[in-house]
């Protein structure tokens, strides 16, 4: 006797995507909690063993039993939480950053490090790094504590609109061409950072170093003044780009007849990528695959709507982020490890295997 094929119904189909929403909004909860353990498990990582304990019983208390508890207070309090604040904007940056990226081009290999957008950041934090004592001294006093983030928001924000640009041919871009296109802008940014980094002096060239390389070691509540304000609007805004790119996932024509502003969707995500990437690079340096490899994750675990999406790659990329950095401050403790090293460690072989998954489905 022949089964036949059940079709299911329009109730079962609704059935199906609550439950779709409802693992999302579940997995949101799950990813909250855990940034939450990964925050507290961060302050009390390190090479000193600095207890949170004590810094939790001084704001509950207002006092410390002996030294000991005032030294853990300072590093605590103004080394390591200053650290795990950052962390948690630069990963919720740069993870949102690679999910708006891959909506906007339609796909999910696209990430700010692998294209260019942060190697146009990191150009124009050079050039504030080289420059803005000498050159770029008057220009950039009136700006204080923002020249950095902002010269690196600007520089990623012109690389982005350049890579847009050519990628996109008469509404459609090519994703062939906007790989291209961001190899040749990054070679492009090198050289000039290379003729930079050749006027460089010394101490410049040890921070240069190792900033590229990327690291939260330097992380002060200057910083975070600096850069958070930039971060925050960033990622604040993209909660609002979300069903456009779920429409835009439909093709550009289908986006607009859905009622969908597509240019103004294309330059506000351009901008939000651009303010979250320039801010994270400023203050942290080279630290790439979060951007790809978070997205990529929850888009298994959860699916491509973006109003899921976004948010956990928010808290997701945090918490990826502060476990890398835990691992960087402990793996070669007393000293420590650069951030990027720990990232493209893991991002590397994963980014190799979405390539041969994606090969082995295009095979089939």
């Amino acid at each position: 006797m022949a089964v036949q094929p059940v079709a299911m119904s329009p109730t079962d189909s609704d059935a199906a995507a609550g439950d779709r929403s409802a693992r999302a909004r579940f997995a949101i909860v799950l990813l909250g909690l855990l940034l939450a353990a990964t925050m507290l498990a961060g302050l009390g990582t390190g090479a000193s063993n600095a207890s949170a304990l004590d810094l939790i019983y001084h704001w509950l208390t207002g006092g410390f039993a002996d030294a000991v508890s005032a030294r853990d207070r300072i590093i605590i309090q103004d080394i390591r939480l200053p650290r795990i604040l950052l962390g948690t904007l630069v990963g919720a940056s740069l993870a949102v950053s690679g999910a708006v990226m891959q909506g906007l081009f339609r796909n999910p290999l696209a990430d700010p490090g692998l294209i260019g957008v942060s190697a146009g950041a990191g150009l124009g934090a050079i050039v504030v790094i080289v420059l803005g004592a000498t050159v770029l001294g008057p220009v950039l006093a009136p700006l204080g504590i923002y020249a950095l983030p902002l010269a690196a928001f600007f520089g990623g924000l012109v690389t982005t609109f350049i890579l847009y640009r050519v990628a996109t041919r008469r509404g459609q871009t090519s994703i062939a061409t906007m790989l291209l296109a961001g190899i040749a802008l990054a070679a492009m940014t090198g050289a000039f950072s290379g003729v930079l980094i050749y006027l460089a002096d010394d101490r410049q060239l040890r921070d240069l170093t190792f900033w590229g390389l990327g690291s939260l070691a330097g992380a002060t509540w200057q910083k975070i003044g600096a850069a958070a304000p930039i971060m925050v609007v960033a990622l604040a805004a993209t909660p609002f780009l979300a069903r456009g790119l779920n429409a835009l996932a439909l093709g550009e024509p289908t986006a607009g007849h859905l009622g969908v502003p597509v240019q103004r969707l294309k330059y506000v995500s351009i901008v939000a990528v651009s303010a979250a990437v320039g801010a994270s690079v400023a203050v942290s340096g080279g630290i790439g695959f979060i951007g790809i490899v978070v997205p990529h994750l929850l888009r298994l675990l959860i699916g491509p709507d973006n109003r899921y999406l976004l948010p956990a790659s928010a808290l997701l990329g945090a918490s990826a982020l502060l476990v890398a950095d835990a691992i960087s401050r402990t793996i070669v403790a007393p000293a420590e490890l650069p951030i990027g090293i720990v990232t493209a460690a893991v991002g590397g072989p994963f980014f190799l295997w979405i390539l041969l998954r994606r090969r082995g489905v295009l095979d089939l």
